[in-house]
């Protein structure tokens, strides 16, 4: 981000290093907003079984899937020039860990064999766990004693540690990775919308359930 590597100054204690951040705190902040979205999804699925929200919890699912990488990656450069190692067996980067993993296996099990429908249902109900996995991966640094610094956004007393050239450059950061996120999820919606239901049949495209007329 321009901001975060041109206008906010460098941190006083971690350097350039720190510069990370406006990086590192988007992408997981926007990983948060891709599992509530897809939260949101698995509960109309379950609840009316159309297919437009089984496609909405897919694309989110697989962008905070993705930006959760991102975070750990992020981390790990981080972690190096400020810790002395690449990885450490905190709660905070445990935790991110396990979320990823809950992730993955949401979108893993869309792959098992079953009758029609059952994969999107499989997704959905896996699809709490994720959700579950956020709090304690936030609330870790509080909850714990751990190396990871607490949260710079989101804290409960409401405080924001950080001065406000850098908060400025953060919450720029923040907007860009949340607009970009829900452009990437409205294009793997609509692409997810074209593609064949069964792919050894292509000519079988996913349908809306039909309805009669009231």
């Amino acid at each position: 981000m321009p901001l975060g590597l041109f206008a906010a100054p460098a941190d006083a204690v971690q350097g350039e290093a720190q510069r990370l951040m406006y990086v590192h705190v988007p992408a997981v902040l926007t990983a948060y907003a891709a599992f509530a979205v897809m939260l949101a999804a698995n509960v109309l699925y379950l609840a009316r079984r159309t297919e437009r929200w089984d496609r909405l919890g897919r694309a989110a699912a697989e962008l905070g899937a993705g930006l959760t990488a991102l975070t750990i990656a992020l981390g790990m450069l981080w972690a190096r020039p400020v810790w002395g190692v690449w990885w450490t067996w905190d709660p905070r980067l445990v935790s991110t860990a396990a979320m990823l993993l809950l992730a993955l296996g949401c979108l893993a099990v869309r792959a098992w064999p079953g009758e029609a429908g059952a994969p999107a249902r499989r997704a959905a109900l896996a699809g709490p766990a994720v959700a579950a996995a956020m709090p304690v991966v936030h609330f870790s640094v509080l909850w714990w004693r751990t190396l990871h610094q607490p949260p710079s956004l989101l804290k409960p007393s409401g405080a924001v540690p950080v001065d406000p050239p850098m908060l400025v450059a953060l919450l720029a950061g923040v907007a860009a990775f949340l607009l970009a996120g829900a452009w990437v999820v409205a294009r793997r919606y609509r692409a997810l919308g074209t593609a064949p239901a069964n792919p050894a049949r292509p000519e079988v495209v996913e349908r809306e359930p039909l309805r009669a007329a009231a």
